[in-house]
């Protein structure tokens, strides 16, 4: 008699082992597809937010035409765009005077911001609560509100004009304390007991503060210093108030928006390209290099204190 083998099968008769085989199948096919679309999107949003940029690039190297055309890829190609950049423009100044803006304010609020995070994160005092609630509050008050009034107070001091470097620094620091949220976050999350340990060992406030807590710190340091390197390529608002158009003081921003009014415009359009592929080079470079310093300190401060 031959042995009958007993398969098992579901409620519509089929066997179980298709069945989940094909379930399987099923759903594998169906991540597939919805991979392939979601990757097709980011593809279509990456080439629609770097087309702008390709075209600048692009504009940059152009030699045919000084002014706006309608197409995109360049006839002649060229370097005389940044050759007359550097040669026949004050740009090199401009670039310089951000550059030291950069620099300084990314130090100096590096100081001011850790040090608030670190006081906010560590001490407890009384009016701790309520500093806290009024730095927040002010922090919502757009910075263009105070003009006016700095602009006579800085005027009053010989701050503006051909010296607006140095009082775009001190613009720049002088509040950035009050962007200690991050800093303050990632601070939380170092365990007190290191500190503690410390203090029993001897040491000071500061000591614990520079010797054992900013050892453990190089992603918020990094990410804070980075945030204040970039703020001042990017200015315009404040700093065309405080230049005033004086060539000594410009900076990247102001100068460059020059460039672009209607009887300048159809002459340096491409130079306008240039200047910008030169002075997005530092901060792009600075981006990629601490990457992943910055993601670090913002996962790491993105908690609630």
């Amino acid at each position: 008699m031959s042995k009958v083998k007993n398969i098992e099968t579901d409620n519509l008769g089929r066997p179980v082992e298709a069945t989940t085989k094909k379930t399987g199948m099923g759903i594998k096919a169906s991540r597939r597809i919805s991979n392939i679309i979601v990757y097709a999107i980011l593809v279509l949003i990456t080439v629609i937010w770097l087309f702008p940029f390709v075209g600048i690039v692009f504009d940059s190297f152009r030699m045919e035409s000084t002014s706006q055309v309608s197409y995109l890829i360049p006839k002649q190609w060229g370097f005389g765009n940044y050759i007359n950049l550097f040669t026949k423009t004050d740009f090199l100044k401009w670039f310089l005077n951000t550059a030291l803006m950069g620099v300084a304010t990314s130090v100096i609020q590096t100081v001011f911001v850790l040090s608030m995070s670190y006081v906010l994160s560590r001490m407890r005092f009384k009016g701790r609560k309520g500093l806290m609630n009024i730095m927040l509050i002010l922090g919502m008050f757009p910075g263009f509100l105070t003009l006016i009034l700095i602009y006579k107070v800085f005027s009053d001091l010989h701050l503006t004009e051909g010296m607006a470097p140095l009082g775009l620094i001190i613009v720049y620091c002088a509040s950035s304390g009050m962007g200690y949220y991050v800093s303050k976050g990632f601070f939380d999350t170092i365990p007190k007991s290191l500190d503690e340990a410390a203090r029993v060992d001897g040491a000071t406030r500061f000591q614990v503060f520079y010797k054992v807590i900013m050892p453990l710190s190089k992603p918020i340091v990094i990410y804070t210093m980075l945030m204040g390197f970039m703020a001042p390529w990017g200015d315009f608002m404040m700093a065309s108030y405080i230049i005033h158009e004086n060539n000594e003081g410009m900076n990247v921003a102001v100068g460059m928006y020059e460039w672009l009014s209607r009887t300048m415009l159809n002459t340096t359009y491409t130079r306008f390209c240039a200047a910008g592929v030169t002075v997005s080079i530092p901060v792009v470079a600075v981006f990629l290099a601490l990457q992943k310093y910055y993601v670090q300190g913002v996962t790491g401060g993105a908690v609630k204190g």
